[in-house]
């Protein structure tokens, strides 16, 4: 499996795993995608094997006086790539991208019927900080997940 960093030209693969893993209205709008994948302040990273996209993840970060915080935007792997370790790679790699860019902590929403993935984030250190009701489409409520970042001097 390779990972690396999103080039241009990797859009349309990348939006047809975003059209496979979420259905209307739960799925991010393209030009959303295409905002999240071009920002400065944001980190895409593709997980590939043999030239076939298979997942992908993007976080972002801001910059204030106060605080450095990462948000993880989505985490993405095709249904039938599940369970081989690439979200827990792509994970990974979105954790150094926000520590890179002296983000000093990373948060995510994560629904609250998808055991996988709230299973990846507590067995990768995050802790449960609470719960937004209606935070999806169709109204579905969303756990809050944190996780402090260590710093590099």
């Amino acid at each position: 499996m390779l990972y690396r960093l999103y080039q241009p030209g990797d859009f349309a693969a990348l939006y047809a795993i975003e059209e496979t893993c979420f259905q209307s209205p739960l799925r991010f709008p393209r030009a959303f995608m295409h905002e999240l994948v071009a920002s400065s302040d944001a980190a895409t990273w593709i997980a590939e094997d043999q030239g076939q996209m298979t997942g992908f993840a993007i976080v972002e970060w801001s910059r204030s006086e106060d605080e450095a915080p990462a948000y993880i935007q989505t985490i993405e792997v095709s249904p039938e790539e599940r369970q081989h370790g690439i979200g827990a790679e792509l994970l990974r790699r979105l954790e150094t991208s926000a520590q890179a860019a002296r983000a000093e902590s990373i948060w995510l929403h994560v629904d609250v019927g998808n055991s996988s993935a709230i299973h990846l984030y507590e067995s990768h250190g995050y802790q449960y900080q609470g719960k937004e009701e209606r935070y999806y489409a169709r109204h579905r409520p969303a756990l809050i997940y944190a996780k402090a970042l260590i710093l590099e001097p």
